[in-house]
């Protein structure tokens, strides 16, 4: 990371986040950038957070909350389709508002790229980006992914479709 890049950590979740978590994944204006389109209820996001094992072979994916140095909660970070058998995983990312665009998405990026690399040994990580996302596109490349391929109508946000860019980090 950079001198001038805020200094953050990554961290487990904890029952505390459960508020945050609740807020972010029944945001509806965050469905067309994920994998979910429906709210969730207080109780199945408790379970989640109670059952999470924090092994991402056993669970697939970890989620980990992303921490400025102040100690207060500036995000999420997902690693997702978790393949052990091609050493790679999905990653995605949500930065609250508060704190965007003050160099914590990239160095969040950062952190789970020598994560990835380091600890859990895979071989690369990618993210599917509307085309339309042109903040997200630039921070990825930023952090190192390139584009590797174009997805014709591949995000639909209730309305239209979207085509999407697959973006790669590969070790």
């Amino acid at each position: 990371m950079n001198e001038s890049a805020p200094h953050i950590r990554l961290r487990a979740m904890e029952p505390e986040d459960l508020d945050l978590l609740y807020r972010i994944e029944n945001d509806p204006a965050l469905w067309s950038v994920g994998a979910t389109n429906v709210p969730y209820s207080r109780y199945t996001l408790h379970e989640y957070v109670a059952t999470a094992s924090g092994d991402i072979y056993a669970d697939k994916q970890v989620r980990m909350m992303i921490e400025n140095e102040d100690g207060d909660t500036v995000g999420i970070v997902d690693i997702v389709n978790f393949d052990p058998s091609h050493r790679r995983a999905e990653v995605g990312l949500i930065i609250l508002n508060a704190f965007r665009r003050q160099g914590y998405a990239c160095g969040a990026l950062r952190l789970v790229a020598d994560y990835a690399l380091n600890v859990l040994h895979l071989h690369q990580l990618f993210a599917f980006i509307d085309v339309t996302n042109t903040a997200s596109v630039s921070l990825f490349c930023k952090a190192g992914y390139r584009e590797t391929a174009r997805l014709a109508d591949w995000l639909y946000d209730g309305r239209e479709y979207h085509d999407a860019l697959m973006v790669q980090m590969v070790f």
